[in-house]
């Protein structure tokens, strides 16, 4: 090698750099089903569907159906019963599990992936026309429907969406336990408070319904309801079969053209559209003064998931930030909210929050306060919102912009949180964004953006607040409200 004086200097980097990262392959099945999958080589796969159905998909009648078959699911199918899935799947070292959000629910499965073949192409599918399990074949390998967990998954999930009994015995034994954990759900007064300003943000739409469903429909829902949510519901285009990990793409589209190739679909267009949900400027308040904190929430309304805007959005959720008092250094975070918050003793802690749903969203902030400072931290939380439409650093959006990639790219840790940035992103966006894209899109953001972009969803916008606890110094509506705009010479 030349040695010289030259050889202490650092050579440019390349202008153009090859990511060592797994490419996300998807596939769509005749009926609309699409499969999506990323093989990282991991020791561990997950595999899951998501399906666009939850709450906002309810009317008043039937709210609660999408949580209450969430709960129906692994109560039994007429392949399997309730015990023999449970020991199907602990006998795999495997774990099965299932939620349900607003606008979509969620059954995954993980396990330990070292028993999947990788690579090869399908050469034949159907080795026996007598077993229910067939063996595949591949070039390098043999696929042993008896030792994969991912054949073991993929059937599970497939059985447990199309041949569940939802036995009238096992539906009364589900209610109490829903009804149970309805009684849990109102001790997480974090969760009471979002409940809270959904209700009011989008009150009289789907949005602003829980998730849970109100009492009343819990008692009374029926085998027949749960029929029909799903005969109207799950159907291939809403659904995406999802896997990350250790897993061969090729083998899951062999599994979902045998699993799922019965699922209804419809023709293109068919696909119905959420109902629509209109935002409103109001607010909840339940005074209890008999409790120690209050909790706040405050939000205006943002955009979907789709909008070109929720990138900016999420950066300014990201420079408002987050405090706890158990953070040791308040006084040194970048955040000028925690800052104070630390400084003044304003609050237990904060949190800013961007809820994004298909065509509309709530960006905002949630605080637990003692009773004497609500005003205050109310009073600062503005000043910091006006601050970001108006007076907003390049250094502080350049803080922000590293800090939630950061973010971004700590999340996917694991073949479960990489399966469901695929699943969410396939029914959010109908792909997903490779990382080199979001952090493009992320770069492109300057100072100017953020003024704009707030300036548009938060400068004089009507708030929704939902409050409970000791709030009777909490500023009325009115006073809230003209704490949105400066008056500017």
């Amino acid at each position: 090698l030349p040695v010289g004086p030259r050889r202490l200097l650092a050579t440019p980097a390349p202008h153009h750099v090859t990511l060592n990262v797994p490419e996300t392959k998807v596939t769509t099945l005749e009926n609309g089903l699409r499969v999506a999958s990323e093989d990282s080589g991991l020791t561990t796969c997950t595999v899951g569907l998501w399906i666009d159905a939850g709450s906002r998909y309810e009317n008043e009648r039937n709210n609660g159906t999408a949580h209450f078959l969430e709960h129906m699911a692994f109560k039994g199918t007429r392949k399997r019963s309730q015990l023999d899935l449970e020991l199907e799947i602990e006998n795999m070292g495997a774990h099965l599990n299932a939620y349900t959000s607003r606008e979509q629910t969620v059954y995954y499965a993980k396990a330990f992936s070292k028993d999947l073949p990788r690579g090869g192409v399908q050469q034949k599918t159907l080795l026996n026309d007598k077993s229910e399990r067939p063996n595949f074949v591949y070039s390098s390998c043999v696929f042993d429907k008896t030792s994969s967990f991912l054949y073991l998954a993929v059937e599970v999930l497939a059985d447990i969406i199309q041949n569940s009994t939802l036995g009238e015995a096992e539906i009364e034994r589900e209610r109490g336990v829903i009804l149970r954990e309805m009684q849990e759900v109102e001790t997480n007064l974090q969760e009471v408070v979002f409940d809270h300003l959904h209700a009011t943000a989008y009150q009289s739409t789907a949005l602003g319904r829980t998730i849970l469903g109100p009492t009343e429909n819990i008692k009374t829902i029926n085998r027949g309801d749960l029929v029909e949510y799903i005969t109207t519901h799950y159907k291939g285009p809403r659904i995406v079969l999802a896997a990350a990990g250790g897993v061969c793409h090729q083998e899951l589209i062999s599994l979902a053209r045998f699993h799922f190739g019965k699922l209804p679909s419809r023709e293109q267009g068919e696909v119905p559209a959420p109902p629509p949900c209109h935002f409103t400027g109001s607010e909840i308040r339940v005074r209890d003064d008999k409790m120690p904190l209050a909790y706040i929430a405050i939000a205006v309304e943002a955009v979907g998931w789709s909008h070109p805007d929720t990138i900016p959005l999420m950066v300014a959720n990201t420079l408002i930030g987050n405090w706890d008092r158990s953070f040791g250094g308040g006084v040194n975070l970048s955040s000028k909210l925690a800052q104070m918050a630390c400084q003044g003793n304003l609050c237990h802690s904060f949190q800013s929050f961007n809820t994004c749903y298909t065509d509309t969203g709530l960006w905002g902030l949630y605080m637990v306060c003692e009773p004497g400072t609500i005003g205050d931290m109310m009073h600062f939380t503005q000043m910091e919102w006006m601050s970001l439409c108006t007076s907003v650093t390049e250094s502080e959006v350049a803080r922000a912009k590293n800090l939630l990639k950061t973010n971004m790219l700590l999340h996917l840790d694991g073949s479960t949180p990489i399966c469901e940035d695929i699943g969410r992103q396939m029914l959010c966006y109908s792909r997903r964004i490779p990382l080199h894209e979001l952090e493009a899109r992320i770069d492109a953001i300057d100072s100017n953006t953020i003024k704009e972009v707030c300036t548009q969803y938060i400068y004089n916008r009507a708030p929704a607040i939902a409050a409970v606890g000791p709030i009777e110094q909490l500023p009325d509506y009115n006073q809230i409200r003209s704490g949105m705009f400066w008056m500017r010479s």
